[in-house]
């Protein structure tokens, strides 16, 4: 144990309901047991819970000079923080697409520039993006790939599909998917945009793209809503919080706030993925924020996606607290298999884990969208009970702390195929 450790978490309640001193030095956790003294910061944990910071491997931080009014990398990742999220994985639709170097190098410098916690950036699968390029520039994944249309997101042929799948086998490179079957109709309310976007429909192109892969394709399927498609997935897959939290019925037919792809389901087909949470491996929240006069217009000209990165720990701690899944179970999810996909150190309450710790309370409040940090400003979940970490600890830094920001921590979490050094 170092003689000076940069903090020391005293008091701290950790999975399996021992108390114990978390110490602290450059980035790491050296010790975990009886605690040793002088460090330059100390935090009292006394009957709270100290969990590892959640990976969120679905995001979108929107930003740069067309859709910064939507989110920021500032914004966005200090909502991830408030939520317990320590480390983010930006998706590559965004305006222009991350399918050259050049467009990824800003990507990164945008994110160097305001990112609160731990990112890494995906690179995008489109008929003519440098593959390779991208992977040398330090994608973390390809994806989420667009075998659907959807906001921000052109849909991509199966003969591109099945030419840039062979690409990152070759490149031994992870690729995550978006599947939908869209049909033609006018697209006015919840019931139609579920009905014109079908977990049937759903499954079938999941069962489709499987059979565009090669033979030990590193994949990964985004967003499964259907207990039909986690039935013909083939490889990992993800599943969001707005699908096992959000139905239709509890929205207006015409109500936009609740748009999004793929379509929340039925009360009924909610409760079947509830059903299924066992054969679940991952949960992430496709943070996909509007802004509010977007999401207040037109039904069918409004666009898809909610705000969700703050809110996806909070909602799955309550129902821990409810006796509804187990801890273990949760932290599965949003911490280690997530870390194993994307083939990155989890953080951990171990010696030597990465020092991504968030520290909560016993009790949860009701979420409300004043409370919550994303620039778009509203939030699906008003009203559910969620349970808001009172710190956080990102990269051996206290970045959270009773409601104050400490910017420091945002350290880039490169691909393995990183060789462009020169950019240090």
């Amino acid at each position: 144990m170092p003689a000076s450790p940069d903090l020391i978490i005293r008091n701290a309640l950790i999975p399996g309901g021992r108390i114990v001193d978390i110490t602290i030095c450059e980035g790491r956790v050296v010790h975990v047991g009886a605690g040793g003294t002088g460090a330059e910061q100390t935090i009292d944990a006394r009957g709270n819970l100290c969990l590892p910071g959640a990976i969120d491997m679905h995001v979108h931080m929107r930003g740069g000079s067309r859709q910064a009014y939507k989110e920021t990398w500032s914004t966005g990742t200090i909502s991830a923080v408030a939520g317990g999220v320590t480390m983010v994985v930006d998706q590559p639709n965004t305006l222009p697409p991350l399918d050259t170097r050049e467009t990824f190098r800003n990507r990164v410098a945008e994110a160097r520039e305001g990112s609160f916690c731990r990112f890494g950036i995906n690179g995008a699968v489109t008929p003519h993006a440098d593959l390779a390029g991208l992977r040398e520039e330090g994608a973390l994944a390809f994806g989420e790939t667009f075998a659907a249309a959807s906001s921000y997101g052109e849909a991509i042929g199966s003969g591109d599909l099945k030419r840039c799948f062979k690409e990152l086998h070759r490149l031994d490179a992870l690729v995550t998917i978006h599947c939908e079957e869209v049909r033609e109709g006018r697209d006015v309310t919840l019931a139609t945009h579920s009905d014109l976007r079908p977990g049937s429909g759903e499954a079938a192109a999941v069962s489709s793209i499987c059979d565009l892969f090669s033979p030990g394709q590193r994949s990964h399927f985004c967003h499964l809503s259907s207990a039909a498609s986690f039935r013909a997935a083939c490889t990992s897959f993800e599943v969001m919080p707005h699908h096992l939290f959000l139905s239709q019925e509890m929205f207006a037919g015409e109500d936009a706030h609740g748009k999004v792809n793929p379509p929340i389901r039925t009360e009924k087909e909610r409760k079947e993925l509830w059903a299924l949470w066992d054969r679940i491996p991952v949960i992430a929240s496709d943070h996909a924020p509007h802004s509010v006069e977007e999401k207040s217009g037109p039904f069918e000209a409004a666009p898809a996606g909610l705000p969700g990165v703050e809110t996806m720990v909070p909602l799955l701690l309550a129902a821990v607290y409810d006796g509804r899944v187990a801890l273990a179970s949760v932290l599965e999810k949003v911490v280690s298999r997530p870390a194993e996909i994307l083939r990155i150190p989890a953080p951990g309450l171990v010696s030597g884990a990465a020092a991504d710790i968030a520290i909560y309370p016993k009790e949860s409040i009701p979420i409300t969208a004043e409370c919550l940090h994303s620039r778009a400003g509203w939030t699906p979940y008003e009203g559910m009970s969620g349970v808001f970490p009172e710190v956080v600890v990102c990269n051996g830094r206290m970045v959270y702390d009773g409601g104050e920001f400490t910017f420091g921590a945002g350290e880039w979490v490169r691909g393995q195929g990183y060789k462009c050094p020169q950019d240090e």
